[in-house]
């Protein structure tokens, strides 16, 4: 299944610049990686426009959003990655209270068009 989430940095370019620092093709500790595959995320890609991110996720039939959070809170290194992101991460105006990245709502498929 795919999911696509959203969220802002912090509008600053040293922001933005650490974010994708440690992002970079071999930057993420292998704890964080172990985490999101053994939740069943399949594949992961995170895009960047100005200050806006996207998220494009892949998950297997065993993805459970409820374990997988439950997990990270069980998980220091997990919690002190998320602590790193919170310094530059600003989730969207519209967000819900209890949400970080925010769910997009697919409103066109081509495969559903003539």
């Amino acid at each position: 299944m795919r999911h696509v989430l959203l969220i802002d940095l912090a509008d600053e370019a040293e922001a933005i610049a650490r974010y994708e620092a440690w992002h970079a093709a071999g930057a993420v500790p292998a704890a964080i990686t172990s985490s999101i595959r053994a939740a069943d995320i399949t594949q992961m890609e995170i895009y960047r426009s100005g200050n806006r991110l996207v998220m494009v996720m892949e998950t297997g039939p065993d993805f459970d959003p409820v374990a997988k959070a439950a997990a990270d809170a069980a998980d220091p290194q997990v919690q002190g990655w998320e602590t790193q992101m919170n310094a530059v991460q600003r989730p969207l105006p519209w967000a819900s209270p209890d949400a970080k990245w925010t769910g997009a709502a697919r409103i066109f498929s081509l495969d559903e068009q003539p």
